[in-house]
């Protein structure tokens, strides 16, 4: 699962950042004296605060990238569900010889809610099941034949918003993948541990220190993790609300 994927690359994000300073501070008595001199210290302080720019705006664009698909998908998500109220809203125009159609986009709109209440990956992702219930309303649609042109008007503005139903079905299956390139990622780690490894070139050692390394190593990967799942927005802590689809299926079900 995406979720269990994150976790894990935060935890061994953390377990790097905390066993940099740590290894720094072992090998650092054991270096020769001219390594351990007030100018090499210099250099490699200088080294730290160039990757510590380089961090900071790598991290920057991470978190924009991140906002602007969590906020894409839940504008997304919105009009998705807007589309099904509409559709459900022509059908019932139609009149009763719409409700063998109404029959199964109801019952996929519960399947989509009960799945976004469940530990699954997405909200709106595919499933067998679910794409033969929207197969099965554009072909109980298409077997509809109008009578007059005010149904005629009502059957072509229906399966227009079923065209788009399904587009913005497959859009939101598309944009459920992320983002943030993971090579992008993995630099962003290297550098950070190069940053924290300087942090343990001539620390004291007491807890004091071990214990600052070990809560900054949290931290940032925390943040990391927080980053990641927001770029993955249907599962995780952070997620898209299904409350734009509880709605449809409330309106659907009225």
């Amino acid at each position: 699962m995406r979720g269990m994927r994150e976790a894990l690359i935060a935890v061994m994000i953390f377990l790097c950042l905390a066993a940099a300073p740590l290894a720094s501070m072992a090998i650092w008595p054991r270096l020769p004296a001219r390594h351990r001199d007030d100018d090499t210290n210099t250099v490699v302080r200088l080294a730290a605060n160039l990757f510590g720019v380089m961090t900071s705006l790598v991290l920057g664009l991470m978190i924009n990238s991140a906002k602007n698909t969590f906020e894409s998908i839940d504008h997304n998500v919105h009009a998705y569900a807007t589309e099904l109220i509409l559709l459900d809203r022509i059908l019932r125009q139609y009149g009763p010889e719409a409700d063998a159609v109404r029959q199964p986009l109801a019952a996929y709109v519960q399947r989509v809610v009960a799945s976004s209440s469940q530990t699954s990956e997405t909200t709106v992702v595919a499933n067998q099941l679910s794409e033969r219930l929207l197969t099965e309303v554009g072909t109980r649609l298409s077997a509809l034949t109008s009578a007059d042109a005010g149904r005629g008007s009502l059957l072509q503005d229906a399966r227009q918003r079923l065209q788009k139903v399904l587009e913005l079905r497959w859009v939101l299956i598309e944009q459920s993948e992320g983002a943030i390139p993971w090579p992008l990622i993995a630099m962003l780690v290297a550098w950070l541990a190069l940053i924290f490894a300087s942090f343990g070139f001539r620390a004291p050692r007491n807890a004091i220190t071990v214990s600052t390394f070990g809560v900054s190593a949290v931290l940032i990967a925390g943040a990391l993790y927080l980053i990641l799942d927001m770029d993955v927005p249907f599962s995780g802590p952070i997620q898209i609300s299904p409350a734009p689809l509880e709605r449809a299926l409330a309106e659907l079900q009225r």
